[in-house]
């Protein structure tokens, strides 16, 4: 039996997804081992990635902004786009961040709220790959708590003029036009923050890249500088006021989270089973023994309940009735679990765990990321823990 099926059929995943469903994640899936996967480890090494090249490909694949409808936008169902998720985030978290941050933040920023001349400007580039986005809200002292932004916008003539500092953006140094978040003086509290579509290219604008990372090597994360960035009014994102907006956008790429994890994790396993066939240790294979079979055992448990889990929250999304807490225990169950099983999966290799020359240490040190980004653990145990006692402990 060929690994990278024992997990699904032990689960009978499959029977709980379409022939349409099938058919996408297994394009993704052939495109990830033949066009990327061989080039991963590569790029991990290197800390870079071809985005532009990439870019123009995963459009002609169909999969940026592929939830989305119009625009060039392939309106596919949720579950779809998170069986996509999963398949690229088996190849590399870095992979997944750079399609989630397209199409689940910027593009959806803008199909969720922008103007029709916004829309026709940019999204049918994007979705085609030959535009990217990116995302600017976190800043250098407010990542868990966005209200606090010190980004802001102040309006001069019929112009508005951006001044403040974004942080951890990915895609920021290859971006053509990049979604900011900025306090206005347009209404008081969180109220006052609006979106704004930014070409980089406007004069004020930079996006240093940040380098050093040991984890999501393979993808670009940057810092956004606006300094006296000067706007015309029909930059705002017209749709939206307050955190309603940047929310409900987080909320969108935390959905493709709770499929991409088990990506990671599911490869994982199954490099971890084929090793410890061919390994021999006293003359038995390692997966012969008893330590080894419990550990594969309980960690593909945990894979399937995370994969229903992420099934199940696909198809209320598909309903229209997912809840951002039902997102908030899906994001936290399967990034948690999964962080575990690449971990444990390192065990079994041993010291072939920490090299390049399998993918484990890679995912493992990339999950360390979609842990905390998107949400932490304990601000989402926050939020699960609000929806079932009333209680906002937040503060």
């Amino acid at each position: 039996m060929n690994n990278s099926q024992q997990l699904p059929e032990l689960f009978a995943t499959d029977s709980l997804i379409s022939d349409d469903e099938r058919e996408i994640r297994d394009t993704v899936r052939a495109f990830g081992s033949s066009r990327l996967r061989p080039h991963m480890a590569e790029w991990f090494e290197a800390g870079q990635l071809p985005v532009r090249e990439l870019a123009t490909e995963l459009g002609e694949l169909g999969v940026l902004g592929m939830h989305l409808d119009g625009y060039g936008c392939a309106g596919m169902s949720a579950t779809t786009y998170g069986l996509v998720c999963t398949e690229l985030e088996a190849v590399d978290s870095g992979l997944r961040s750079f399609v989630s941050v397209q199409g689940s933040l910027s593009m959806f920023a803008i199909h969720a709220f922008g103007s029709d001349e916004q829309k026709q400007r940019w999204l049918p580039e994007m979705s085609a790959g030959r535009a990217l986005g990116c995302f600017g809200l976190t800043e250098p002292d407010f990542g868990s708590n966005p209200a606090g932004m010190r980004t802001n916008a102040k309006r001069d003539g019929d112009d508005w003029v951006l001044n403040g500092t974004k942080m951890w953006i990915t895609n920021g140094s290859v971006a053509d036009v990049a979604v900011v978040w900025a306090r206005t003086d347009l209404a008081t509290g969180s109220k006052g923050i609006r979106g704004f579509v930014v070409p980089t290219d406007t004069p004020g604008f930079s996006a240093p890249e940040i380098k050093h990372k040991m984890s999501l090597r393979a993808s670009v994360t940057s810092e956004l500088v606006l300094e006296d960035v000067r706007l015309p009014e029909s930059a705002m994102l017209p749709g939206v006021e307050g955190l309603k907006g940047p929310l409900s956008c987080l909320n969108e790429a935390r959905f493709g989270i709770v499929f991409g994890a088990l990506g990671a994790a599911r490869d994982c396993l199954e490099t971890a089973i084929a090793y410890a066939g061919d390994r021999e240790v006293f003359d038995k294979a390692l997966s012969g023994y008893q330590l080894t079979q419990a550990k594969i055992a309980d960690m593909s448990l945990e894979w399937g309940k995370g994969m229903l889990l992420a099934l199940h929250l696909g198809r209320l999304k598909d309903a229209g009735t997912l809840r951002p807490e039902q997102i908030s225990l899906g994001k936290l169950n399967n990034v948690r679990e999964s962080i575990e099983i690449a971990r444990t999966c390192r065990t079994i290799l041993g010291a072939n765990g920490i090299t390049l020359e399998y993918p484990i240490i890679r995912h493992a040190n990339n999950l360390e990321s979609v842990l905390t980004y998107e949400g932490t653990s304990e601000m989402h145990q926050l939020v699960i823990g609000k929806a079932l006692t009333g209680h906002d402990a937040f503060r």
